[in-house]
């Protein structure tokens, strides 16, 4: 298979898988991880070309893993190959004063968990809107990133009239990680045409809905809350209920198994598809439950799936009849806030 089928060059000087490995799952509500055997598992990943790892300050061990993988990593292979693995993290900070010693502090203590001298991608998150002291964080982020120690700054969460705002100051980001999927499409409504204007990617999160837009709950009854026993099922069952409900949903999986059998593919691989050949997107982001639960030789499928205008129809048939997120939510980013 061709690389470039497999890869995005969202920078002169970067290029990451367009599936990322996501480590929100191991921060915990997804089950005990054992460590060594997420090490194990994070180099099964890397040898079928799942190269990007995507984790933050706040998801509990992602960095530490990420930082003992390329320990060993630098030891199994040397020091050359060491740029075959992309690292993007997050900052995180709660609101309030942004002086370039805490925000250096913070970009310090990943980049020591993380065993890397310059991170990849520096996606940054602020909680609040109305503390714009984010765009003291942004400043000494850029300073950080003069220093060597930042390769890119990007953003998680932000929503298109922030990001004017940062751009209309200077900031230059090459990416923007948003919640997008089947059932959530809001990024279509405003934020595509400002990241393609801007040459800004999106990295989008939550494509599989935490795991519901598969086979497993195809003709499936409406799952009780004790039945919901992950963060991600509990998050993504609202989204379903806001986005039109169990009935609907199953009218959505039934056209999607519909798609999948035609292609010899599954549900999962065409829900994925169907964003990664969405404008400006760059990736998207695969939840890891390291050593627990694995779907990597069914998401290599996704690479040599094409879904044609009959497909889109056909999805296009079940979201029509759907609620309008934007309008129930907002933009991008604005469930957080």
């Amino acid at each position: 298979m061709k690389q470039e089928l497999r890869t995005t060059k969202i920078a002169s000087d970067l290029t990451i898988s367009k599936m990322i490995n996501g480590m929100w799952q191991v921060a915990g509500g997804h089950g005990d991880i054992n460590p060594s055997s997420a090490i194990s598992e994070m180099f099964l990943y890397h040898d079928l070309g799942f190269t990007t790892w995507d984790m933050a300050d706040i998801y509990g061990p992602a960095e530490q893993f990420f930082g003992e993988f390329v320990k060993q990593f630098e030891k199994k292979y040397g020091p050359d190959k060491l740029n075959q693995i992309q690292g993007l993290t997050k900052f995180v900070p709660n609101p309030g004063p942004m002086t370039h010693g805490i925000v250096e502090h913070y970009i310090e203590k990943s980049l020591k968990q993380m065993n890397l001298k310059s991170i990849d991608i520096l996606q940054f998150h602020w909680w609040d809107y109305t503390d714009t002291r984010y765009l003291d964080a942004l400043h000494h982020l850029y300073k950080i990133q003069n220093e060597g120690k930042i390769k890119h700054i990007g953003l998680t969460n932000f929503n298109t009239d922030i990001i004017e705002i940062m751009l209309e100051q200077g900031f230059n980001l090459v990416s923007n990680q948003v919640q997008y999927s089947i059932i959530d499409q809001r990024p279509q409504v405003k934020m595509t045409h400002m990241c393609s204007k801007n040459q800004i990617h999106l990295l989008a999160y939550g494509t599989l809905c935490g795991g519901f837009l598969s086979k497993k709950y195809l003709a499936k009854p409406e799952p009780t809350r004790s039945q919901l026993d992950t963060y991600s099922l509990q998050k993504y069952k609202k989204m379903i209920d806001a986005w039109g409900g169990w009935n609907l949903f199953q009218e959505l999986l039934s056209v999607l198994d519909e798609i999948a059998k035609k292609h010899h593919s599954s549900i999962a691989n065409v829900s994925t598809r169907y964003i990664l050949d969405k404008p400006v997107v760059a990736g998207v982001i695969i939840g890891t439950r390291l050593g627990l639960s694995e779907h990597r030789s069914d998401n290599l499928n996704t690479f040599s799936l094409p879904l044609d205008d009959e497909d889109h129809k056909m999805i296009q048939s079940v979201t029509s009849k759907s609620n309008d997120l934007f309008e129930i939510i907002g933009d991008c980013g604005d469930e957080y806030r």
